[in-house]
């Protein structure tokens, strides 16, 4: 009885070690992929680069678009200038927007929602971020004050120098509507403050 024991734990000695070499071993056998069609589709798919594209340039998958055309849905996201430049958009953009009291009011709504922080809400470069970080311009003063509409839209969507893109932030119809309220600030012209209860927002996107 006792050999019968001791042989039961000498083999439960062995099928426990056996047990662990398997478990701690690096080598792991990944299987078979089934039906992998259902993961790489054989239909092109721009975000999905798994093997080379033969059709397309360069073999991507992902393209750029046609010159000229616009995505549904995102007219005015893409400025087609004949250089990407802040300079070049200042002669080349112009406000699609009409200047009356709405868009105005909308217009300052959104500055002090998204500018007023750094430029403050006399455009005088005092607010509370642009006190602490100096350096942030007067809109009514030098070559600030000068600027045409088309640079100012294309610097909020790009972000120039310190200042960051806000072009996911501000759709650009928004854009318009600041570029409207900041050429105000650019003639000194400071009116009330925004009420807390103006809306703005809802409009459909404009180049």
């Amino acid at each position: 009885m006792k050999g019968l024991l001791k042989l039961g734990i000498k083999a439960s000695a062995v099928l426990f070690s056996g047990a662990m070499l398997v478990a701690c071993s690096n080598e792991k056998d990944p299987g078979l992929e089934y039906a992998p069609d259902m993961y790489h589709s054989v239909a092109l798919d721009p975000y999905s680069q798994v093997k080379e594209n033969l059709y397309n340039p360069g073999g991507m998958n992902m393209r750029e678009p046609a010159p000229g055309t616009v995505a549904r849905g995102k007219m005015g996201y893409n400025m087609y200038l004949s250089k990407d430049e802040a300079e070049v958009a200042g002669v080349e953009l112009k406000n699609p927007l009409e200047k009356n009291e709405l868009n105005l009011a909308e217009g300052q709504v959104l500055y002090t929602r998204f500018c007023a922080p750094c430029h403050g809400d006399q455009g005088d470069g005092q607010g509370l971020v642009g006190q602490k970080f100096k350096g942030v311009p007067s809109y009514s003063a030098g070559r600030v004050a000068t600027l045409p509409e088309g640079h100012i839209y294309h610097v909020i969507t790009n972000g120039r120098g310190r200042m960051l893109p806000h072009g996911s932030q501000v759709n650009p119809t928004e854009r318009w509507k600041i570029v409207m309220y900041v050429q105000q600030l650019q003639g000194g012209e400071v009116p009330a403050p925004a009420a807390a209860d103006t809306t703005a927002t809802g409009t459909t996107p404009t180049n």
